[in-house]
């Protein structure tokens, strides 16, 4: 990590039944002049405003500090949305119990593995979920997701003379499932 970037620290504990204090001194020696704290669940990002006002106002060049991963992100999706945040802006992140310092060509490699591990678990589950669909259909057990369009009412609200925009608006749907409808029943009709 480059010792003459600001380095700003995030401690998070799950329960308050736990303790922000070994974090916080791991923290406070590797170096970070701002630590921001919090009792939340690492479940979901939306939920933990101290990491989404760092995240928002980091600046180039700057590396957010945690001891471990876990106390960043739950989810491997989360850690490469929170990287690709701090990529974006120029920023670094560095683990102090991992080895993990994006600042580096060795934990920036790291962190593209996991990019291609998740892509692979990513493509295994579309190939799997794709199996079950086709496997249900062969039984007649896939019907499909349930039309949220009711491309009859449309019809019939178009040959009363009512505008796009107007049926757009009344249906909650836009104006482009209206033309395309249109389109449909004129073909149908030829």
């Amino acid at each position: 990590m480059n010792e003459n970037t600001t380095r700003i620290g995030y401690a998070r504990i799950s329960t308050t039944d736990q303790r922000l204090d070994a974090q916080i001194s791991a923290l406070k020696h590797a170096g970070c002049n701002i630590i921001r704290e919090e009792r939340k669940s690492g479940a979901s990002l939306e939920s933990r405003p101290e990491l989404k006002t760092i995240l928002d106002f980091i600046h180039e060049g700057e590396t957010l500090v945690v001891t471990r991963i876990d106390r960043l992100a739950r989810s491997l999706q989360d850690l490469q949305i929170i990287v690709e945040m701090l990529r974006s802006k120029g920023a670094n992140l560095y683990a102090t119990e991992q080895p993990v310092d994006t600042s580096t060509a060795t934990g920036k490699a790291f962190f593209d593995m996991l990019g291609v591990f998740a892509e692979f678990e990513t493509n295994l589950r579309r190939e799997r979920q794709a199996e079950g669909i086709a496997s249900a259909k062969i039984r007649g057990a896939y019907k499909g997701r349930a039309p949220k369009i009711d491309r009859a009412e449309i019809t019939r609200r178009l040959s009363q003379g009512q505008g796009p925009t107007q049926i757009a608006r009344e249906l909650g749907i836009s104006r482009g499932t209206i033309y395309k409808t249109q389109k449909i029943t004129t073909e149908q009709v030829q």
